[in-house]
């Protein structure tokens, strides 16, 4: 969800050395964008600031016909003046069952990705511990855990087959972002991002310790468009599905 603070060690550990990387922020949303050298721009700058601030007024102006949309905790049933990207997030909520906020930041970092996608070769959006990516390149997305012995020692790869693709976060130790479990990390990868970005903060809420690992990762698989999860619990973890989880040398943050 938007507004989680993220390590910015993180994000250095995964921009790819092929990538100009730039931010760009507006009130809750704190985009980190990459694209590919060959086609940034400083215009990009411009039109990713102009794509969020649409993205946003969309998004606020249907909460302000339906207040339900921000802080139902549960799917809910939309109005007839739901727009493609509301409608998104609602679908999404739905099929992980919790509330349509759950998947703004992935909805909101794929939706900038997609206008990029016209425009250059490849693109990573990070909104939040959130990711859209798509392009002609294998990633290796940094996995943060907090406190846990496997933050930024683990890396997960992505092949270009998958991609476009999300892989977003969710966390009950780290960041203010609501949560009613306490995992250290639970990353999903799926499509679309709003997806992998509520089924994130529905796998989160089911683990409370170690031995809740195995239960929230056999609920991940069931739902369609899920391809891959990683939770993890202090010094434990469990993954499945397309997981190729690889070491990341640990950095200093200077």
């Amino acid at each position: 969800m938007e507004g989680q603070h993220v390590n910015r060690l993180y994000r250095r550990l995964h921009e790819g050395h092929d990538l100009v990387y730039f931010s760009v922020k507006l009130k809750e949303s704190d985009l980190a964008i990459g694209v590919d050298n060959s086609s940034y721009s400083d215009s990009l700058v411009s039109l990713c600031r102009q794509e969020l601030i649409r993205i946003r007024a969309e998004l606020e102006s249907y909460i302000l016909l339906h207040p339900s949309f921000q802080h139902s905790l549960e799917p809910i049933q939309l109005l007839p003046a739901a727009s493609p990207l509301v409608k998104q997030m609602a679908d999404a909520a739905r099929q992980a069952g919790v509330g349509p906020m759950a998947a703004v930041a992935g909805t909101v970092a794929q939706a900038v990705g997609e206008r990029l996608d016209l425009v250059v070769k490849s693109v990573i959006v990070e909104n939040g511990g959130d990711i859209y990516l798509n392009g002609n390149q294998e990633r290796v997305v940094a996995v943060y855990a907090g406190q846990s012995r496997f933050s930024h020692r683990i890396g997960i790869k992505v092949s270009v087959a998958e991609q476009p693709l999300g892989i977003c976060t969710s966390s009950g130790t780290v960041g203010p972002s609501l949560s009613f479990g306490s995992a250290d990390a639970v990353v999903i990868k799926g499509y679309p991002a709003a997806l992998a970005d509520a089924v994130a903060t529905r796998i989160g809420n089911l683990i409370h310790c170690e031995e809740d690992l195995g239960k929230a990762i056999e609920t991940a698989q069931d739902i369609p468009g899920v391809t891959g999860v990683l939770a993890i619990k202090n010094d434990t973890m469990a993954a499945w599905g397309a997981m190729e989880l690889v070491p990341i040398q640990r950095r200093n943050e200077q």
